[in-house]
């Protein structure tokens, strides 16, 4: 085998790995949700995340952030208000703008998630020592780099 025929083997298995560890991360996520008391899906609690980050932000926000269409982000934002946990209040400088934020259910909602959240991810690393976690993110940077200055 040639170097470059080793280097792409290894290149394929480490982007399987990735690949493998964030499905089973997701699906851990997605069965909380489901399993979980909040009658949630995984993009509305993308949407609620968004919101606490970032209280008074507008749907057109969220939009540019998520990369979702309009319709979409549209049709999320109103169930979450007809859930009552998101609510909105007209933009004093252009009044077709409404900024929204959570409620105060919302604010617990996303707390209980969270620390759901929390516990995955010490789960995840559990045994993996402080050193070790900073040179995977150093590691996993390094990458994101190469494929950021390739685009």
């Amino acid at each position: 085998m040639t170097k470059s025929t080793n280097d792409s083997r290894l290149a394929e298995e480490v982007f399987e790995s990735i690949h493998s560890l964030m499905h089973l991360y997701r699906s851990q996520q997605y069965r909380a949700l489901r399993d979980g008391p909040h009658d949630l899906t995984h993009m509305e609690n993308k949407v609620l995340a968004f919101f606490a980050r970032h209280p008074g932000a507008t749907s057109s926000d969220l939009v540019q952030h998520a990369g979702r269409d309009k319709a979409q982000v549209a049709r999320l934002i109103k169930g979450l208000r007809d859930k009552g946990l998101l609510e909105g209040e007209a933009d004093s400088a252009d009044r077709r703008s409404v900024r929204l934020r959570l409620t105060e259910a919302a604010r617990v909602v996303h707390e209980s998630l969270q620390q759901q959240t929390r516990y995955l991810n010490n789960l995840a690393i559990d045994g993996i020592d402080d050193t070790e976690c900073r040179q995977l993110v150093e590691l996993l940077e390094r990458v994101r780099a190469n494929l950021t200055d390739a685009s």
